[in-house]
């Protein structure tokens, strides 16, 4: 097996981009790959059969291999749910939740974890790609660092360090990098790939030569134009750019403080018709057709915050109004009466009202819910999963819809006049659901949701990544090493 890292000069450069972009490019060569990622911190989170959950950025580039996604491609989750601490997932299990000093204190015992999976892999696959986080060169934490030149030099690998030139300062963010290296771990690079370039590629000719007087011996591969069409998932937030999509009738997703699974939003993008805007401004939530509060890593104080802000007053104005108002997963809790969570399970302790608009109370207890679900709408039948600690109980009402879980048919979320709720992420994947959701609201006769499911779309969008890859980055000595 040979192991190939893909590093980044900071959080954010594009790093499971490319990732995913290599794995499936390795994948139509005809190599058996896979992808990894040590230790992954993102409240994006994918749900597996047995109710283990794993980073959503690892089982999408599973995707890209053509494979199902495995607890083994992302042992360490970290979902972040305040400032000061994260909840644990170790093997997809969710353990505790714990302050950064004191995860860095198990130091040992988690590169134990990350080691054991890494040998595990070495009869699997030929090819691991592993995506790194953040950057290699953190001065402070390199001794403590377990996901980026770790697992290359464990299994003797070789990387490439991908460099965001949207952010400004690429030349010193790649020969700063390179700079700071140890020169045993510069022997094992492959070279870098300039990301995210916007415009005219004609403008930006040569980059090697600028950089080989400040890095001699590292290469530039390549620099990839940033094309919006081939993104199928956001693993560490909201793009700005995103914020804000498309022209039509409006759906306003709130953008709270601890919002989660962003991702649900993302199969309005390529319908007609709408704007989806992620907001926390009151204006844009009167004018909005549809109200989305979405998931949330800590659910208790965003409510507080909905209170706090005025919020709360704006989304009871749209329902009052008529607007269609859905709440999902932590936006589900949030629109009803009443939440609890007396030691702190899920983020902050204590009890708070909900919006009113739902006859449910939620209560949060240990255990957690992890489950993947059979929705159906329409003749449409789709995968959607469950991620939650809250046991939501409905007063009033009718369920919102009948969904499979665990082979029974059982009801889900609910239905108030026109405020839902439902604890489904993907449950807007569906085009026929968004469609009756744009029927519900009162789109216009622009509104047309485009036909195919999300995870449809996303096979077309890794076979165009590879292709990506292939036209715009020398790929010749990943190729050497990798004897393809």
């Amino acid at each position: 097996m040979k192991a190939l890292g893909i590093l980044g000069t900071s959080s954010g450069a594009g790093k499971s981009w490319v990732t995913a972009a290599f794995c499936a490019w390795l994948h139509r060569e005809g190599v058996r790959v896979a992808p990894f990622k040590a230790q992954n911190m993102s409240n994006n989170a994918w749900a597996m059969p047995d109710g283990t959950e794993m980073a959503r950025a690892q089982a999408v580039q599973a995707e890209a291999c053509g494979l199902a996604a495995d607890i083994a491609m992302n042992p360490i989750l970290l979902k972040p749910t305040g400032p000061m601490g994260s909840q644990l997932v170790l093997n997809g299990r969710a353990i505790t939740h714990q302050a950064g000093k004191d995860y860095y204190r198990e130091f040992d015992r988690l590169w134990g974890v990350v080691r054991d999976v890494l040998e595990s892999w070495r009869d699997r696959c030929d090819v691991l790609v592993m995506e790194g986080a953040g950057s290699p060169v953190e001065l402070n934490l390199m001794e403590r660092d377990l996901v980026n030149l770790r697992p290359v030099r464990h299994l003797d690998g070789k990387w490439i360090l991908v460099g965001d030139i949207d952010r400004g300062g690429i030349y010193a963010q790649l020969a700063g990098t390179w700079a700071l290296l140890p020169e045993a771990d510069r022997a094992r690079s492959l070279g870098a790939i300039v990301n995210r370039f916007r415009g005219d590629i004609g403008l930006f000719p040569n980059p090697q030569d600028w950089l080989a007087p400040h890095a001699p011996g590292f290469d530039v591969l390549g620099t990839l134009p940033f094309r919006p069409d081939l993104q199928p998932e956001e693993e560490d937030g909201l793009r700005e750019e995103d914020a804000d999509r498309g022209s039509g009738d409006m759906v306003a997703w709130i953008r709270w403080p601890h919002a989660a699974n962003l991702t649900d939003c993302q199969p309005w993008w390529d319908d007609r018709g709408v704007r989806t805007v992620w907001t926390k401004d009151p204006a844009l939530i009167a004018r909005a057709k549809v109200v989305v509060v979405p998931g949330s890593k800590n659910t208790i104080a965003d409510v507080r915050w909905l209170h706090e802000t005025g919020l709360a007053d704006a989304i009871r104005g749209a329902a009052a109004r008529g607007a269609l108002v859905i709440g999902v997963c932590g936006g589900y809790q949030a629109l009803g009466e009443t939440l609890r969570d007396p030691t702190g399970l899920a983020g902050d302790a204590g009890e708070v009202a909900g919006l009113g608009l739902l006859p449910v109370e939620t209560e949060f207890v240990a255990e957690k819910v992890v489950a993947p679900v059979t929705a159906t709408w329409g003749e449409r039948t789709w995968t959607a999963y469950e991620i939650h600690m809250g046991r939501t109980t409905r007063r009033g009402g009718e369920a919102l819809q009948r969904v499979v879980r665990d082979g029974v048919t059982v009801d889900e979320g609910c239905r108030h006049g026109r405020v839902w709720g439902t604890y489904l992420h993907g449950w807007f994947e569906a085009p026929e659901l968004r469609q009756h959701v744009a029927a519900e609201a009162g789109f216009g006769e622009t509104y047309a949701a485009h036909p195919q499911t999300w995870s449809e779309r996303r096979q077309a969008i890794y076979r165009a990544m590879a292709d990506h890859l292939v036209e715009h980055v020398n790929l010749a000595p990943v190729r050497r090493y990798l004897g393809i």
